[in-house]
């Protein structure tokens, strides 16, 4: 599944705030400058799920982490529900469910709900914490593409933390050549 050439340029186009696409099996499809910086302290960004069961640094970065997870796994059997054979959402659940007793224990539990709004607290080692909001569209001709942004209250910490996060990475990425 790849992201369009339109879509690509609108992510990038969020300049001053996080922007990403997900697929129904939470795999990281394009993602803009500032997604990376605000992604930095895990290992990989992937595939939001594994990062949320399986990286280490997912508790510390999602403050209400058990509130979290389980929004995680509602979006994983919401999306199953909508496509119950969907490989790449299969193995993505059988993966986590043989590597995470606490994803198994959740995904057990039968919960379900898709979101396109929520609070979202996030505790980023550099800028701190920071309180947005994300909003959730799916890609009209792109089936089982969502657009995730996760926006700060204009004026608030939280936006000075970004645009500060943002200045951050930019200066490392020059610094690093890329």
């Amino acid at each position: 599944m790849t992201v369009s050439a339109p879509l690509r340029h609108l992510l990038d186009g969020y300049a001053s705030v996080p922007a990403f696409v997900l697929n129904p099996a939470k795999d990281f499809l394009a993602v803009n400058d500032l997604t990376e910086a605000l992604f930095a302290p895990f290992a990989r960004v992937d595939n939001l799920a594994r990062m949320t069961f399986l990286d280490a640094a997912a508790r510390r970065f999602f403050p209400r982490w058990d509130s979290f997870a389980e929004s995680i796994v509602a979006g994983l059997r919401h999306a199953q529900g909508l496509d119950p054979d969907d490989p790449r959402l299969l193995e993505v659940v059988r993966s986590l469910s043989d590597e995470s007793e606490v994803f198994a224990a959740l995904w057990s539990s039968q919960t379900v709900y898709g979101k396109t709004r929520d609070a979202t607290e996030l505790e980023h080692p550099d800028v701190g914490r920071l309180w947005l909001t994300s909003q959730a569209f799916d890609v009209r001709g792109s089936q089982g593409q969502l657009l995730v942004v996760y926006q700060p209250e204009p004026g608030s910490a939280s936006a000075e933390a970004l645009t500060l996060l943002g200045a951050l990475h930019a200066t490392s990425r020059q610094s690093s050549g890329r």
